[in-house]
């Protein structure tokens, strides 16, 4: 199978490029001809605003480049991730055109939020779920913008009007069943809708000695670092390790509780879980799968997580990790003593993480699931191109 798959790398790299190169890497291994069409935000900072925000909404330049790319390569499908801002939803049109399935993976709430994460004030907020999202512009949801949010509010509607969204991507693969029913709530296809969550390939290891929580991911607001914060200051005898960087790590109390280490390499990542006893996700946004979490039962780690978006589908309390009420520091302090001080238990919930991981979230399973969305988007592209409706 001829595969191009279409991703706009961030500025700040984060788990959703992890998961495209991952993914391509996959792909390649087992035989199959993939190539990439990408854009890296990094060149935003030689754009005019004006160029960038016409961009966001219809980017001519990539429709262009896509279209002769589409000719060279001739795939079979057409895998889009992020789009946002340099790619635009434009490539679609110029797949669509061809007659080539569209498979869309959604990463974030993007397009139904225009700030991803149906969060305003450190608060989850569903005002523009299946509306117009003027709402978000009043309120300048996107980097505290109006003008920003007004940009992408167009691209929204634009779509949405055309059609884009609706009729021009076979399927869309949502990373989890809660992201799932969300997109249905705002106005997606039920049919159109599927579900593939991450993966990580991490072998069998020998288990050793195991100390202390975890943290890795971005230190910024949406993963709840001042929750954590409040905790570990409520109880000053609990120790953790913490590994990221971002705007919020001076919240973090010093060296006394928590051992920082930046940013690490995924190797090294996986070898601090493997020796931890627990990851800590206190996450006040919705998540929709956190490759950390995939990781981590991976590694043998349960999970303490915040009942916050998919997070209570994925961790299943009292077997594969523990849960506590979203931005509660009061409630994690307590879930964290009471895992210090039963360290049996959360053995027996790593076991159990490891077996949850080579059950559903190996590369050989994400592998034959990603190839039955392929088939299923060539399958209802074909329908459509005959004549027949496949919805």
């Amino acid at each position: 199978m001829r595969i191009l798959i279409v991703h706009n790398a961030y500025q700040q790299r984060g788990g959703e490029d992890s998961v495209v190169e991952a993914e391509l890497a996959m792909l390649r291994e087992r035989g199959h001809e993939v190539e990439l069409f990408g854009r890296d935000n990094r060149a935003i900072e030689t754009m005019s605003r004006l160029a960038l925000a016409v961009s966001t909404v219809w980017s001519a330049h990539s429709h262009r480049d896509f279209a002769q790319r589409l000719e060279s390569v001739r795939p079979d499908v057409v895998h889009v991730h992020n789009t946002f801002p340099l790619i635009s939803p434009a490539v679609i049109w110029a797949a669509h055109a061809r007659r080539i399935p569209v498979v869309h993976t959604l990463h974030n709430f993007r397009l139904l939020c225009p700030q991803a994460m149906f969060l305003r004030n450190d608060q989850v907020c569903e005002s523009c779920l299946g509306r117009a999202p003027v709402t978000a512009v009043a309120r300048g949801c996107y980097r505290d913008s109006r003008v920003q949010t007004g940009v992408l509010a167009a691209m929204l509607m634009t779509h949405r009007g055309v059609g884009t969204f609706r009729n021009r991507v076979a399927r869309y693969i949502a990373l989890t069943e809660f992201s799932r029913k969300k997109f249905i709530a705002g106005g997606f296809a039920p049919d159109r809708v599927v579900v593939k969550g991450n993966f990580v390939d991490v072998p069998a290891f020998e288990e050793g000695e195991r100390s202390g929580p975890l943290f890795v991911g971005r230190l910024s607001a949406e993963k709840g670092i001042s929750v954590l914060a409040k905790a570990l200051k409520l109880d000053s005898a609990l120790r953790m390790c913490v590994i990221g960087d971002g705007p919020e790590r001076e919240q973090l109390p010093g060296t006394g509780q928590v051992e920082a280490k930046g940013v690490l390499p995924q190797a090294a990542t996986l070898r601090r879980m493997q020796g931890a006893e627990c990851l800590v996700l206190p996450s006040i946004c919705y998540e929709n799968f956190p490759r950390t979490l995939v990781e981590a039962y991976a590694c043998g780690l349960p999970v303490i997580a915040s009942r916050s978006g998919a997070l209570e589908e994925l961790v299943d309390h009292g077997r594969t990790g523990l849960l506590f009420s979203p931005g509660s520091a009061e409630e994690l302090a307590g879930v964290l003593a009471w895992a210090r001080d039963n360290p049996h238990a959360l053995r027996e919930m790593g076991r159990n993480a490891r077996a949850e991981y080579e059950r559903k979230y190996t590369c050989e399973n994400n592998y034959l699931r990603l190839m039955a969305i392929y088939q299923d988007a060539i399958v209802a592209t074909g329908l459509e191109k005959n004549g027949s409706r496949a919805h």
